[in-house]
């Protein structure tokens, strides 16, 4: 098969790293791919937001399947006009797509279809909020509805930091149009993970849970990032915990997005707060978590473009993927001034020398070449990803290559995997 993947992150290079070891791939594309993805895909100059330019090069390349990274484009249609062209793809529709487009859309579908979720309010209007707050006190969460690159959600621990969150978002624009309408929600007490299943519209099929590290420094201290490093498996998600989330959050979700004349079809990835009650949903997303998808690909035994494929074919309960035992850590290294503003350009080495080390393999995020040179242009770079025997023995090795890397202007969190190490 001639396969492309859409988008240029770490989730894209681990995507493309297990689709290029598949027997069924002869030729495989990315676009736009990063310094990476360069290593196992030829990388097309093609923004992934670029729908038109996507489909002429799927014309003109005769590409076979295509499989969408992030969630931009998932918004925006790209699945639905490769449809209408002819060419498969992984990946939902536009308007399934917007459970995660939409936080007050998916909030809805939860309260009809008596999904487990946070009490909540949705608003478009800043006085109203700022009521609402008042009302209900703190602690309390602030979330922009639409997409924010996961950044739009803020924890607030009084009144104050929620009316400031309220400015920041309705006022001062700093999501865009994302913040134009927020969901205002309690705060849930308990221990959050990350759930990923297939679905072809009908059947959905459980992935292995993991577990990732939002805030940006150590402790969980620091403002929300797009994600500073995961493990797999998490502990929390057993085999009990994963069948009750399948019965109680994933099919009602999948029946109901089909009964609203959206169907699903691609990876459903639910946030969760695993609570004193059960299992809740904090959210959802319409693609593979980043960096959760780096440790799910080094942990899959069985071949990944087949999986994706019985998702887009309607074949998922025909299917059993296999995984390694082992345990898989990543941690993220991100350029100095993330999740703010931060310099673009400075130059990476080491990373034969990190990948050398038995079980590394170093998924690129914000990488380019210019020549022999490797160059930080994004906020969130590398994902160093080790597998082991244990949590803790993969986050030793993951450390041990994480200090080969020669990068003055990168940073990582130190104590990724610290919940099931101290468990």
């Amino acid at each position: 098969m001639k396969v492309l993947v859409i988008g240029s992150g770490g989730r894209e290079h681990a995507l493309a790293w297990a689709i290029a070891k598949s027997p069924k791939c002869k030729t495989l594309y990315c676009a736009p791919g990063n310094g990476g993805i360069a290593q196992v895909a030829e990388c097309v100059d093609i923004a992934a937001d670029d729908i038109d330019a996507i489909l002429e090069f799927c014309e003109d390349e005769s590409i076979d399947f295509v499989v969408i990274g992030p969630e931009g484009p998932l918004v925006m249609g790209l699945a639905d006009r490769l449809a209408d062209a002819g060419v498969k793809a992984f990946g939902p529709s536009s308007g399934a797509a917007m459970i995660e487009g939409s936080k007050g859309m998916m909030k809805d579908l939860c309260t009809k279809y008596d999904i487990p979720t946070a009490e909540y309010a949705r608003f478009d209007e800043c006085d109203a909020a700022k009521e609402y707050i008042r009302a209900h006190g703190a602690p309390i969460v602030v979330k922009a509805d639409g997409l924010a690159a996961g950044k739009g959600v803020i924890l607030c621990r009084n009144e104050n930091e929620a009316y400031a969150a309220i400015d920041h978002m309705m006022i001062e624009d700093i999501f865009g149009d994302a913040g134009a309408e927020v969901v205002i929600e309690e705060m849930m007490d308990g221990e959050e993970a990350s759930f990923f299943a297939l679905v072809d519209g009908e059947h959905a099929l459980a992935l292995v849970g993991a577990q990732d590290h939002k805030a940006v420094f150590d402790g969980d201290e620091g403002p929300n990032t797009g994600g500073m490093g995961a493990y797999t498996p998490a502990r929390v998600l057993d085999a009990a915990m994963t069948k009750l989330v399948m019965e109680t959050i994933i099919e009602p979700t999948i029946k109901g997005l089909a009964a609203e004349g959206t169907p699903f079809q691609g990876v459903l990835f639910a946030g969760l707060m695993i609570t004193e009650s059960g299992p809740k949903l904090i959210e959802y997303n319409c693609r593979f978590g980043d960096p959760e998808c780096q440790t799910l690909m080094m942990r899959l035994k069985s071949d990944a473009l087949e999986l994706l494929l019985a998702a887009a074919d309607g074949t998922l309960d025909k299917i059993k993927p296999q995984w390694h035992k082992d345990a898989v850590l990543s941690v993220v290294m991100a350029t100095e001034g993330y999740p703010g503003a931060y310099e673009k350009g400075s130059k990476i080495n080491g990373i034969d020398a990190a990948e050398a080390i038995k079980g590394v393999t170093v998924f690129h995020a914000g990488t380019q070449r210019d020549g022999d040179h490797l160059l930080a242009v994004g906020g969130r770079v590398l994902n160093i990803t080790a597998m082991a025997p244990s949590v803790a023995e993969a986050q030793k090795k993951a450390y041990e290559a994480v200090d080969k890397i020669d990068w003055p202007e990168g940073f990582c969190r130190r104590d990724i995997g610290w919940r099931a190490i101290e468990r």
